[in-house]
């Protein structure tokens, strides 16, 4: 892989930003020049997210230019959709299949679209696209906060990096007393993967 441009899409409150660090470190380690950039909300918890982060052997840039992002980790799906014009038409999309309604649904003025919808308009703008049930294996194992970090361990089957580079980068971002915990998310993530 020469270069990566991904966009890390969630709303406030989802470890948006602890994953998009994680993967700048690994990128880090892994040789490439890095570079990253995070836009948020008006509200930090429950708005929208978004990171760029770029992996390369020169990055002059953290901002990723329209249509050219290579990979969309997203951890809400209609922060997937809002996140589309940015993709290349040949990127890898893995997309978290439960929904967080924002303000404007939960209040009634809109209507959160069906995953059978939003799946459709994702995979009629991009060829790969993957949709997992991360929050519903991490309620699973006890613990909806590492959703994110099962999210990671599947989006890290997308690279030829050593898979212990990416937990040793997992386990140094998270509190010491969860860090069995967050080992054991980040294979459940990897294996979750390997089984479709």
């Amino acid at each position: 892989m020469s270069r990566a441009d991904i966009l890390v899409a969630g709303v406030g409150g989802q470890g948006t930003l602890l994953a998009s660090n994680i993967l700048s470190e690994v990128g880090m380690r892994a040789g490439y020049d890095v570079k990253k950039s995070d836009v948020l909300g008006l509200s930090v918890r429950g708005g929208s997210v978004l990171s760029h982060v770029r992996w390369g052997s020169e990055v002059a840039s953290p901002v990723v230019p329209q249509g050219s992002m290579t990979h969309l980790l997203a951890f809400e799906p209609l922060e997937a959709l809002r996140g589309l014009h940015l993709m290349n038409r040949s990127a890898q999309v893995l997309c978290n299949s439960q929904p967080i309604p924002p303000v404007s649904v939960s209040s009634g003025d809109l209507t959160y679209p069906s995953m059978e919808t939003v799946e459709a308009q994702l995979t009629k703008e991009i060829a790969a696209v993957q949709m997992i049930s991360a929050t519903k294996l991490a309620m699973e194992m006890g613990n909806p906060r590492v959703t994110n970090v099962i999210m990671l361990g599947a989006f890290s089957t997308y690279f030829d990096i050593d898979p212990h580079v990416w937990l040793d980068v997992v386990l140094a971002g998270v509190p010491e007393k969860h860090a069995e915990l967050n080992g054991a998310a980040f294979q459940a993530g990897r294996d979750l993967l390997a089984k479709e």
